[in-house]
């Protein structure tokens, strides 16, 4: 009886939400409003696989979150990392499911494959609902099209070529967090940190897995988007095409030096 009664108001809740966020205006708003059909499993999947880190509320303080670094992410807030967006609007759906699919390299947010497609679909779209973010039009925008990696990635000597153009930049733009090498040692990084004043090391860039993802198309999706509520910045504005590249082919060579085999 005790369960059937928590259900029944989860999904008065889940009403009375939608109702305030979109009352009769839903066509004028743009926002798509969360499936209804997912809510419940969307709860139960978050209430067993997440909640002992991000908390019942979403508020990120969940009985494993002591200690962590970084913290586990607030959902409160509506402030998520890593998204296809540009700096300061929410992730698209697939973001989050991409997030919740791969986990979040050397963090505690392990990847979560052996969940389905529609399973993660389903704990995605409760994660909307603790953020009153999700409720505004002016909070959403299509991702970022980005181009595919360049052709002379796969040729030795260009690739050479762009990353002692890239070396310049990343001493200017990077190193002071990043370090000369890459290495996440930088003057800067100790005193670094994020909205919630916790420390926000910088990442080790000579590793092949970052947090943003494993791919040099990621990192030139982190160069337009930055990350949110962290010191790193968007450079969608100060930096060119060919300049992202060129970056991120000497991080390329710098991985190289790494990881000599």
């Amino acid at each position: 009886m005790k369960r059937k009664r928590h259900s029944l108001f989860a999904i008065l809740w889940l009403g009375a939400w939608l109702l305030v966020t979109y009352g009769s205006n839903a066509a004028e708003t743009g926002v798509v409003p969360p499936d209804r059909e997912l809510f419940l499993q969307g709860r139960f999947i978050f209430e067993r696989n997440c909640a002992t880190c991000h908390g019942k509320w979403g508020d990120g303080k969940g009985d494993m979150s002591a200690g962590m670094l970084p913290r586990p992410r607030s959902f409160v807030s509506g402030l998520f990392k890593y998204h296809s967006t540009p700096a300061g609007f929410l992730p698209t759906n697939e973001d989050l499911m991409r997030t919740i699919r791969e986990g979040i390299p050397s963090t505690a947010m392990p990847s979560f494959t052996i969940l389905s497609e529609k399973e993660i679909h389903a704990v995605a779209e409760y994660i909307k609902t603790f953020s009153s973010k999700w409720r505004k039009k002016e909070n959403y925008a299509p991702p970022l099209q980005l181009p595919p990696l360049p052709a002379w990635f796969e040729r030795r000597q260009a690739l050479q070529t762009h990353a002692t153009t890239g070396h310049d930049l990343f001493q200017q733009l990077c190193a002071a967090c990043h370090g000369l090498k890459g290495d996440g040692q930088g003057p800067s990084a100790a005193q670094l940190k994020d909205q919630w004043e916790q420390r926000c090391p910088p990442s080790d860039l000579r590793q092949s897995a970052l947090r943003s993802g494993r791919q040099f198309t990621d990192i030139y999706r982190v160069l337009m988007t930055g990350i949110s509520a962290t010191p790193m910045p968007s450079f969608a504005d100060s930096l060119s095409d060919k300049q992202r590249w060129d970056l991120i082919a000497y991080i390329a060579e710098l991985r190289r030096e790494f990881h000599p085999d």
